[in-house]
């Protein structure tokens, strides 16, 4: 059987806690974090790669430390990731050139688990983003659901809805197509 390594496990493990602390098992996220773990019971090839860091990484560390202040389960979380970020090839979203230059410059994002992960799978998808205060992410759709634990402050919106801040720890749950 395939190991994972210490880290990648720390890090699953800690995520999933916090999902399960911010998230009803009967509600949406709580649905989909379950097939997500439930699929990361089996291990996939690790994969050595190169990183990458953009300068938006600048505020990794403040982003982390809030996330610590946040009681014990986020605060794992946010450890765990500090132990596995340096592995992690951050990149820009596509098309991110033709966007508004603050967010060009304002965001990174990073596979850990995925095609493009530390650990290749085509099942899942677990990955990162970074946004520097201020910045906004540009309006998208696509088909996989997404279960987001919140570790850091800022505002949020789904859709055409208002906008609103979740909090530190929160889970925000966003549907298939939104």
């Amino acid at each position: 059987m395939q190991e994972r390594s210490p880290a990648l496990q720390c890090f699953l493990d800690a995520v999933h806690e916090a999902v399960r602390a911010g998230a009803s098992p009967a509600s949406p996220a709580g649905q989909a974090a379950e097939k997500i773990f439930d699929a990361l019971k089996t291990p996939a090839p690790p994969v050595a790669q190169s990183t990458v860091r953009f300068p938006v990484a600048s505020y990794l560390d403040s982003a982390l430390n809030t996330a610590r202040g946040a009681g014990a389960v986020v605060a794992k979380a946010a450890d765990a990731f500090a132990e596995l970020e340096p592995s992690l090839t951050w990149y820009r979203r596509p098309g991110a050139e033709n966007a508004d230059p603050a967010f060009a410059a304002g965001h990174s994002n990073a596979t850990i688990v995925g095609m493009t992960g530390i650990e290749r799978r085509g099942d899942v998808w677990v990955g990162v983003s970074l946004m520097a205060p201020g910045v906004r992410y540009p309006d998208h759709q696509h088909p996989p659901e997404e279960v987001y634990v919140v570790l850091s402050p800022g505002e949020w919106r789904q859709a055409d809805g208002p906008w609103f801040e979740p909090g530190v720890g929160a889970i925000v749950y966003n549907p298939p197509n939104i």
